[in-house]
């Protein structure tokens, strides 16, 4: 028997929790410390509290902001959820942009590691961060993932269309290849490393920043009936555990 539609919708809307602000420093503020209380609440129970984080230039003065947070950096580990296939150095590199924005001020002895920069290929490099997950253990605790979504409905690198995204969403490991060519979003980097859902069901809070009125209508649109395939932040909106914290502005 199939599930009502309207069952449907008002399951997904009841797994999103909404923090709207009123510009980008209440957005600011807000994603500063959910993320904060969330890696304080992992060092509580742990030796190591991990935080995985996004690219893109809307977290960029959220991060820029957490690190001059008061908390024990030197028991966090700091990782990705996702990076492009390209030269840790170069502009389009996530490692780089967490390493200019975060990695600095009181942030800067926490740990780092990176998805791509370890390994000669990029199907080494998943094989790499697949065999590095340490969860479930007793002495670190995937505290916080900080996710985006494009305006396809896209987050993590899970693009709508891409080659292998069936096989991601279905995946058991915590990380994936993804070939996003033709995916308008992906622009220029079409070949990626990703977190599957599978990987983001470990994290203790899932956070999604978004900002401007376009966004929240595409994650509105996500809230209704319909397939992760067609919109994957609805693979993330669907885990078990923890509602999605998502923070808003205009």
């Amino acid at each position: 028997m199939s599930t009502p539609t309207s069952v449907v919708a008002s399951a997904r809307a009841a797994r999103v929790v909404w923090h709207a602000a009123a510009n980008e420093s209440g957005w600011i503020e807000a994603a500063v410390a959910g993320v904060r209380d969330a890696l304080q609440a992992g060092l509580a129970e742990a030796d190591e509290a991990w935080l995985l984080l996004s690219g893109g230039t809307t977290p960029a003065p959220v991060y820029g902001a957490l690190a001059r947070q008061a908390l024990d950096w030197a028991q966090v580990v700091v990782s990705l959820v996702d990076d492009r296939d390209v030269d840790p150095a170069a502009t389009g590199s996530n490692a780089r942009l967490i390493r200019d924005t975060l990695l600095q001020d009181r942030a800067a002895s926490a740990r780092f590691v990176p998805l791509r920069e370890s390994a000669p290929t990029l199907d080494a490099a998943v094989v790499a961060s697949n065999a590095r997950w340490p969860f479930p253990s007793a002495r670190a605790t995937f505290a916080v993932a900080v996710l985006g979504m494009g305006d396809d409905g896209h987050t993590a690198s899970l693009f709508p269309g891409a080659a292998n995204l069936d096989a991601a969403l279905v995946s058991r490991e915590p990380y994936a290849a993804i070939d996003a060519t033709g995916c308008p979003v992906a622009g220029a980097w079409t070949q990626r490393i990703s977190l599957t859902p599978s990987g983001l069901a470990a994290a203790r809070r899932r956070l999604l920043l978004i900002r401007g009125a376009d966004k929240r209508a595409v994650l509105e649109r996500a809230l209704t009936p319909g397939d992760a395939r067609d919109a994957p932040i609805r693979a993330a909106i669907d885990l078990q555990g923890a509602p999605l914290d998502v923070f808003w502005c205009p």
